[in-house]
């Protein structure tokens, strides 16, 4: 039977965590749950080929491995998406997370619905992102690829060169860099790239997101290809 993805669970907060994987299974996700955050990270390194967990919900606070410790080792082993929970809603908890890699994140307490809504939208970030039409981009070279610089975006291999030495992007970054990069010098609202690059509706507000995000993206294309318009969004310099 078909599932709406394999998905691994860290939480160690036993009333939380069943109710959680009780509430997933009955949208057909396939949970595995952990209590501890070791025991979470042989469970994901341990998987044969073909059963692969396609997405990690997993707490901030956790025994034997923190949550941002956890993500950090995921993303460092792939691109596996990340949704990190916690009962703290505290910026400085949010950064930390998506710092270490994470897609998204969730406080507790949390609403089913807006789980699953979170989950959908990494789940379908996670997919390949159509390649935007030539006429949207006016910089594009041979048609699907687009020139940064020194840098090479093939839009639809969705690769990313620099001097024909690959550099790995999540696919959340990815869809970022693809929606900079068709409309080079124009600027983006926050806003704006919630709802294009995350799925957000429109009424929705996130910076942590997209600041922390747009930082990560700068960590590895370079610091000056993205500027920041303070009061308004972010640019892609021609």
């Amino acid at each position: 039977m078909a599932t709406a993805g394999r998905l691994l669970l860290v939480e160690d907060d036993e009333v939380i965590g069943e109710a959680t994987q009780l509430n997933l299974e009955r949208y057909d996700y396939d949970v595995s749950w952990e209590r501890d955050g070791l025991d979470a990270w042989r469970t994901f390194t341990g998987r044969e080929p073909g059963t692969e967990f396609q997405i990690v919900l997993c707490d901030v606070m956790l025994p034997g491995l923190d949550g941002i410790s956890l993500c950090r080792r995921i993303r460092e082993a792939g691109n596996t998406p990340v949704v990190m929970i916690s009962a703290r809603s505290e910026s400085i908890d949010i950064v930390s997370g998506l710092e270490a890699g994470a897609d998204d994140y969730v406080t507790k307490p949390f609403d089913i619905q807006v789980l699953l809504a979170r989950l959908r939208s990494v789940s379908r970030r996670s997919e390949p992102a159509p390649a935007p039409a030539p006429e949207a981009t006016p910089t594009a070279d041979a048609g699907d690829h687009v020139r940064i610089g020194d840098l090479d975006l093939d839009r639809r291999a969705l690769e990313l060169t620099r001097s024909g030495t690959s550099i790995n992007l999540t696919p959340t970054e990815m869809r970022l860099l693809l929606e900079l990069a068709a409309s080079p010098g124009v600027v983006l609202s926050r806003s704006a790239l919630l709802q294009r690059v995350w799925d957000y509706p429109e009424w929705e507000e996130d910076d942590h997101l997209v600041n922390v995000h747009v930082q990560r993206l700068r960590a590895k294309i370079g610091n000056d290809r993205i500027e920041t318009v303070r009061g308004f969004g972010y640019k892609l310099r021609r």
